[in-house]
């Protein structure tokens, strides 16, 4: 899921350099939904796991 967020960042980045508005705008918010995505299950672990032990 990373890897996706860095590519669509990587996408974001040179459509703002070549003037592509809507393009970047969409680029940057699937990163920024993916990105929340990768904390909730990330806290989702990391508090399943503390409350295991």
């Amino acid at each position: 899921m990373l890897e996706w967020i860095l590519i669509l960042l990587a996408v974001a980045a040179v459509a703002g350099l070549l003037g592509m508005g809507g393009l970047q705008g969409a680029a940057l918010t699937g990163a920024k939904w993916l990105a929340i995505i990768a904390l909730v299950i990330f806290l989702l672990v990391l508090f399943g796991v503390i409350a295991i032990a």
